[in-house]
């Protein structure tokens, strides 16, 4: 049991896995610009859409830099995360799930697309894709958790006959 454990874990994080080694490997060519641009005017309407909701300033990410260090946090919160959770750890599941609610909404937002649009339907599919992998994590997290830990038996002293 525990291996077929383990290979569903390397299985699931091979999804995070190689999608972080993928942003890297761009990463590393353009030094994240290509995915910056992309993420920019995203990231403006989220950040816009939840400063007007929540009637607080959001900080600005003007700056290149600052995009590409979104992005670059984007990757390590993959990488790590799928590095540990292949190992079974509850960290690396709720670095995973960090990952996934912050970058599923901004990335995949669907819900600012025309449902006649071509792009609204590819974005819903991975929008829901993404709600999967995060209930997947969430059931891990929860099986984790319910599982009793081992806990040490006090040996008693034993009682000499006589």
């Amino acid at each position: 049991m525990g291996f077929f454990s383990f290979l569903g874990r390397v299985l699931f994080a091979s999804v995070f896995l190689l999608s972080a080694w993928q942003m890297y490997n761009e990463f590393a060519v353009d030094g994240g610009a290509a995915a910056a641009k992309e993420l920019r005017p995203k990231l403006d309407v989220a950040l816009h859409h939840l400063s007007s909701k929540l009637g607080v300033a959001t900080p600005d990410v003007d700056d290149f830099m600052q995009t590409r260090h979104v992005v670059a946090s984007i990757y390590v919160l993959k990488g790590l995360g799928g590095i540990l959770f292949v190992f079974g750890s509850s960290f690396g599941a709720y670095l995973l799930l960090l990952q996934l609610v912050l970058t599923t909404p901004i990335l995949y937002d669907f819900y600012n697309y025309d449902p006649t649009k071509p792009e609204f339907e590819s974005l819903l599919n991975v929008f829901t894709q993404n709600m999967a992998l995060f209930g997947a994590l969430l059931f891990f997290i929860g099986m984790k958790n319910s599982i009793p830990r081992r806990q040490l038996k006090k040996k008693s002293p034993k009682v000499k006959a006589n």
